[in-house]
């Protein structure tokens, strides 16, 4: 599965402002990013009246709206989604997602800590990858300050480019991801990318995308 790094931390820390940063020092280095916002929320866009709330009122599980610049999709969902779920969702092509909270989810963290609103850390250290504050944490982990954009983009990039060294393939069963030892993956694409290969006018494969509905 593609990188996913999760930034945490407590309400008004300057999560959004230094993803905003990022995202732009990212795409200035070519590389495409899906950014998710972890919401406790009801998501605005389907109001009341319009056309694509009369459709989720009629029961459709997934509405989208499209413009000739945009794409809005909205999906019912039966419980609070992972990341990798939602990546699953996305199914594009991209290299890397940022996620604005998620403290519990199994994702690379980043926390953006304010001392004055604590000294503990939200994260357990298993899944802190760095800590962005105006002050030093007692923590084994690279740590940066909020003009240290360049530097947390290296680490997003050291993620991105240590993906790139391995075969990317991710299994899903019945929606659930099932995660895969790196022989297995490697195996599974030699043999898919063989098989790809020898269809007419294929051309080069860069990415592939594979769906299986079993007809009962």
């Amino acid at each position: 599965m593609r990188p996913i790094i999760s930034f945490v931390g407590k309400s008004d820390s300057g999560k959004t402002t230094i993803l905003e940063k990022l995202i732009a020092e990212l795409k200035r280095r070519g590389y495409a990013v899906v950014t998710v916002k972890h919401s406790g929320e009801a998501i605005e866009l389907d109001k009341t009246g319009k056309n694509s709330w009369r459709f989720s009122q009629a029961g459709s599980d997934v509405v989208a709206v499209s413009t000739k610049n945009e794409l809005a999709i909205i999906k019912q969902t039966d419980h609070d989604l992972s990341p990798q779920e939602i990546a699953r969702t996305l199914r594009w092509d991209y290299d890397i997602m940022l996620t604005e909270g998620f403290k519990s989810a199994n994702t690379y963290k980043v926390e953006v800590h304010v001392k004055a609103q604590g000294t503990e850390l939200l994260t357990l250290l298993e899944h802190l990858v760095a800590v962005v504050s105006g002050q030093l944490v007692d923590v084994d982990v690279p740590q940066f300050t909020r003009n240290d954009i360049g530097k947390i983009a290296d680490l997003v990039e050291s993620k991105i480019k240590t993906q790139e060294k391995e075969a990317d393939i991710e299994l899903f069963i019945n929606g659930n991801y099932v995660p895969m030892k790196q022989f297995v993956k490697d195996w599974m694409s030699s043999v898919i990318l063989a098989m790809a290969s020898n269809l007419n006018e294929v051309g080069e494969i860069k990415s592939l995308d594979i769906s299986l509905r079993r007809k009962v």
